[in-house]
């Protein structure tokens, strides 16, 4: 397989996480897409040191949240205003449960993001921020009660 299918299949493979996971850092449509393209430059670049499935997602992810992280120490943004509430969403991304997490502090948007949204374990979560098993626990905890707060008397079972 050469590299341009190589890089097609990660793409199709991964974009959705790479990009809603962006959109949950960043909580802004245009920073989430500067940050996928980031992560799939960076990808292409080091595709070959990356020896399994998990490894990839793992990397992918890692690798979106450093690239989120590049999005905030910009002097642009300090000097721009979101447009968070002016943005078309999809669907899901339109729910109030969607938005509430959004709203969060960043290190529990994350985790909630990946616990929810990308089906991933306490422990490949760990894995992927290089964080302890306990502290996602108390960080999906912690978000979970922020969320229940927020979306007080809308929802039941959150």
């Amino acid at each position: 397989m050469d590299l341009k299918e190589h890089v097609t299949n990660i793409v199709n493979q991964y974009s959705n996480m790479v990009y809603k996971l962006a959109l949950a850092r960043t909580k802004d449509k245009a920073d989430a897409e500067d940050v996928f393209q980031e992560v799939f430059i960076r990808y292409m670049k080091n595709y070959q040191k990356i020896v399994s499935d998990e490894h990839c997602k793992a990397w992918l992810i890692r690798t979106t949240i450093n690239c989120s992280y590049d999005i905030f120490k910009s002097p642009w943004l300090k000097k721009t205003v979101s447009m968070i509430d002016n943005l078309i969403f999809s669907i899901e991304e339109r729910s109030n449960v969607y938005c509430s997490v959004l709203e969060l502090p960043k290190k529990y948007r994350t985790v909630i993001h990946l616990f929810y949204y990308e089906d991933m374990s306490i422990k490949e979560i760990a894995e992927a921020l290089g964080i302890k098993e306990g502290t996602v626990k108390s960080q999906l905890h912690r978000g979970r009660n922020m969320l229940k707060e927020s979306l007080k008397g809308e929802i039941d079972y959150v």
